[in-house]
């Protein structure tokens, strides 16, 4: 192994932890391989033994590595049981006939029920957030709030959190100001006030495809077409597409999820981000951008949002503490650009402001600085989850299945053989008490029965484990 070198940014337990992944990822380390003793590393690196622990103890909460009592530390994971990868989708703009909202309806019902194994459900299990900070937030925010936060804000929202919502943008060059920033209830609301501000019925919207049902659904609802544009499983949509799809569609706007998307979880390059921001202030079509997982990343660094390349305000980013924080608090925001007087409108007349006492705890809880606290433990809960996971479903499912290997978010899309219908594996499912979102919600055409979205934004337990195998065991059998 290479000397560690021992700057300032990062836990050398981290690089000694990041180096060895490395080498199990690239198979310079296989399946059954030991690694080196504790001491030895030790003595190697000039190192405490209680840093090389921490690697270790890091590595083995991945599942990446098992200790043997008297034995050492050994390689546990192997990369090549990777299901094969997704293909870039190609849609066929067929309408579909199946009630898609009677599915919706159905797997969504299911919230209050006890005991389900949910991996439906695209949102942080309650015992992996800061609960006990935020409460205390929230008890702050009551105390310090004129009349016990019983009074309305202002419309465009509290200006503590719009404020720590603007000094998070520097993370990936977005350079808000407080100004710039309207505050939700959540990032859906952000999106369809954004929709609502831009469009009318009757206008075309480009997406992704597969997407975000919510999405779908909300445009539908205010009379918009939509078109499904081709994605790639790592990098998005490509600009060329886009730039074909504007040449043959009059299309008003276009919405994607740049940042660990929901449900492919790829993460468009920065480059290429910048490339469409160009492309579309050319042709004058506005990007309505939802970076709600941008924050929990795997790499070193956030990446970047198309916000961060927007310089005419043809960008309106829209963003939560949902899928990081809170997702009940319904605390959302959007940059809007220069169409915030007409998203600000909308919210007037829609709802007059944003729920007070929530956007106070939030921004209290920003200020404190204990948000990256947490992201960093969050992101690397999540990571480690999603490495067991592939391994659990390459163990578990049958072969030839094609899945994501996200480096973000916590969300997998899994296609599965030909024969299966996960609507129908859904209801077998949930006989055993296990949920799971079918992939014909994420669309509007005739395609992605045999798909299935998974989160694995949860506590990993041996009963989360026991639930992959029963899905896979179900799976086989419908084969």
């Amino acid at each position: 192994m290479k000397a560690i070198s021992k700057g300032k940014n990062d836990h050398i337990y981290l690089r000694i932890a990041d180096i060895i992944e490395q080498q199990i990822m690239s198979q310079v380390l296989k399946i059954g391989d030991k690694l080196p003793s504790v001491r030895l590393l030790s003595k190697h690196h000039d190192i405490s033994v209680s840093t090389v622990l921490q690697a270790y103890y890091h590595l083995e909460g991945k599942g990446l590595v098992e200790s043997r009592p008297q034995s050492g530390y050994y390689v546990r994971f192997n990369p090549s049981r990777f299901p094969q990868k997704i293909e870039k989708s190609n849609p066929l703009q067929i309408v579909k006939s199946k009630n898609v909202e009677a599915i919706i309806g159905e797997v969504y019902d299911d919230f209050s029920q006890q005991g389900i194994t949910r991996f439906s459900l695209s949102v942080p299990a309650p015992e992996i957030l800061p609960l006990a900070r935020l409460n205390k937030s929230m008890i702050q925010a009551l105390r310090e709030l004129p009349a016990n936060g019983t009074q309305y804000e202002q419309v465009q929202g509290n200006d503590l959190l719009r404020r720590q919502i603007a000094r998070w943008s520097m993370h990936w060059d977005g350079n808000l100001k407080a100004t710039d920033i309207i505050t939700t209830a959540g990032c859906m609301n952000a999106i369809s006030y954004c929709l609502m501000a831009i469009t009318k019925p009757g206008d075309t919207i480009a997406v992704e495809s597969p997407v975000y049902f919510g999405t779908l659904r909300f445009a539908q609802s205010i009379g918009l077409k939509v078109l499904e544009l081709p994605t790639d499983p790592d990098t998005g949509v490509d600009p060329d597409d886009v730039k074909k799809a504007l040449q043959q569609h009059n299309i008003k706007a276009c919405f994607f999820v740049t940042n660990f998307s929901n449900p492919l979880g790829y993460c468009m390059p920065d480059e290429q981000k910048e490339i469409l921001v160009k492309l579309l202030s050319k042709h004058g079509v506005a990007l309505i951008e939802d970076d709600l997982y941008g924050d929990v990343y795997f790499g070193k660094t956030r990446p970047k949002s198309c916000k961060s390349f927007d310089e005419e305000g043809n960008v309106l980013w829209c963003s939560s503490v949902s899928k990081t924080l809170a997702p009940g608090y319904r605390v959302g925001w959007v940059a809007p650009g220069k169409y915030i007087d007409k998203v600000k409108r909308l919210k007037l007349y829609h709802s007059i402001t944003s729920p007070t006492a929530q956007q106070a705890a939030i921004g209290s809880f920003l200020a404190t600085g204990r948000y990256e606290h947490h992201l960093r433990k969050l992101r690397q809960t999540l990571h480690a989850n999603s490495l067991k996971f592939t391994q659990a479903i390459g163990e578990y499912f049958p072969a030839g299945i094609k899945m994501t290997n996200p480096q973000g978010g916590f969300i997998l899309w899994i296609e599965l053989d030909k024969k299966v219908d996960t609507y129908q594996l859904y209801q077998e499912a949930m006989l055993h008490k296990i949920s799971i979102a079918p992939g014909t919600m994420f669309t509007l055409q005739d395609r992605y029965q045999n798909c299935m979205r998974l989160s694995y934004g949860m506590q990993w337990t041996p009963e989360v484990e026991r639930a992959l195998k029963k899905l896979g065991g179900m799976v086989k059998g419908m084969m």
